[in-house]
C-alpha cells in the first residue's frame, strides 16, 4: 500500500508540473484591443479547436480534472 500511495503521489507531481505549463503555454485574452481582437475572433475562432490553442486547452480541462481526482485519492486516506 504504501508503494501504491508513493506512485500516485509522483503522478500528481507530474500531472502539477504539467498542468503548470500549460497554464503558462496559453495566449492571454487580450480584452484591451476592442474591435481589432473580436474581428480576429471570429476568423479565428471556427477552427480553434483544431489549432494548438485549441489542443491545449482541451489537454489542460482533462489534465484539471485528472488533478482533481487525484486530489481526491490522496486526501481520502485509504492508503
Amino acid at each position: 500500500m504504501v508503494v501504491l500511495k508513493i506512485i500516485i503521489q509522483v503522478i500528481f507531481i507530474v500531472m502539477c508540473i504539467a498542468l503548470t505549463a500549460l497554464v503558462l503555454m496559453q495566449e492571454g485574452k487580450s480584452a484591451g484591443l476592442g474591435a481589432i481582437s473580436g474581428a480576429a475572433e471570429t476568423y479565428w475562432g471556427k477552427n480553434k479547436g483544431r489549432s494548438m490553442e485549441g489542443k491545449l486547452v482541451k489537454v489542460t480541462k482533462y489534465l484539471a480534472v485528472g488533478f482533481m481526482i487525484v486530489s481526491i485519492i490522496l486526501n481520502l486516506n485509504v492508503f
